[in-house]
């Protein structure tokens, strides 16, 4: 619908993508996890990053949200930065061991990818 609207005096704040009503947003309700095979995967990259390595971790079973969270936790936990892509978390540098042996202390089954 996307009517501009952003906040009604009638309804209160609105949603920007779908038009409705925060409270009844269409667009922003919690879509299910996908399924995975449960096992969390945490590999390193270079290739097109002008050879500057980053972390990689997929599989996690969580939301967009959840994800985010775990994301900021992680990057403090290592001391960098870092982002979420299409359900797959970045974070700048080198810090697989870090990362299996906290993600682990979670409960999440990890495997490290790769070399």
């Amino acid at each position: 619908m996307n009517s501009g609207i952003v906040y009604s005096t009638e309804h209160g704040k609105m949603c920007p993508d779908c038009g409705e009503p925060a409270a009844k947003c269409r667009c922003r309700q919690k879509q299910p996890v996908p399924k995975r095979d449960g096992i969390v995967r945490v590999s390193r990259e270079t290739k097109g990053r002008k050879g500057k390595e980053v972390t990689l971790i997929t599989g996690v079973p969580l939301h967009p949200e959840g994800l985010r969270n775990l994301a900021k936790e992680l990057k403090q936990t290592c001391g960098s930065g870092g982002t979420v892509k299409e359900g797959v978390i970045e974070i700048q540098g080198d810090h697989r061991d870090t990362l299996v042996e906290v993600l682990g202390k979670k409960g999440y089954v990890v495997k490290r990818a790769g070399g």
